[in-house]
């Protein structure tokens, strides 16, 4: 005999009191049609959306910088606002993305940065600025060769 709890998988019906209600079956499981997102962990800091035709969501995570490091969560912040304009390649523009992203998380994150990972994605940001500020980078905007040797400059006078 099976477990009222559980379907014939194991898996959790829902139903903890053995209660056959709803189930047309009459076998003692209860059965639930879900039309939704359904956790079975706990989850913190999700957006959802469903039975949208059109969703815009945006998420703002107000950490604190780690003290000391102002200067550079200022730096790379401006980088992420001006890096579109800069007319680099789409993947070129995602690398430095990924990698300012890095940067900042080490210095918003809950435990004080290391400052070996730090430096390693420090290193990753000012590589992947390096095409354009050499001047290797095709298709980028007037002036971003400039931008970028400021930026790499800066960041080398931070970390």
């Amino acid at each position: 005999m099976s477990d009222p709890t559980t379907d014939p998988t194991g898996n959790p019906t829902g139903n903890h009191s053995g209660n056959p209600s709803g189930n047309p079956s009459g076998d003692g499981r209860q059965v639930h049609n879900y039309h939704g997102p359904v956790f079975n962990d706990p989850v913190s800091g999700a957006q959802l959306a469903w039975n949208n035709r059109s969703v815009t969501q945006n998420q703002q995570n107000n950490t604190a910088v780690a003290p000391g490091f102002e200067a550079l969560a200022a730096l790379v912040s401006d980088l992420l606002r001006q890096l579109p304009e800069a007319g680099l390649t789409d993947r070129d523009r995602e690398d430095a993305e990924a990698a300012a992203q890095e940067v900042l998380a080490e210095i918003t994150g809950p435990q004080p940065p290391e400052e070996r990972r730090l430096r390693r994605a420090v290193n990753g940001l000012k590589g992947a600025l390096a095409p354009v500020a050499t001047g290797v980078a095709a298709g980028t905007a007037i002036g971003a060769q400039e931008w970028a040797q400021s930026v790499i400059g800066s960041l080398a006078g931070l970390v």
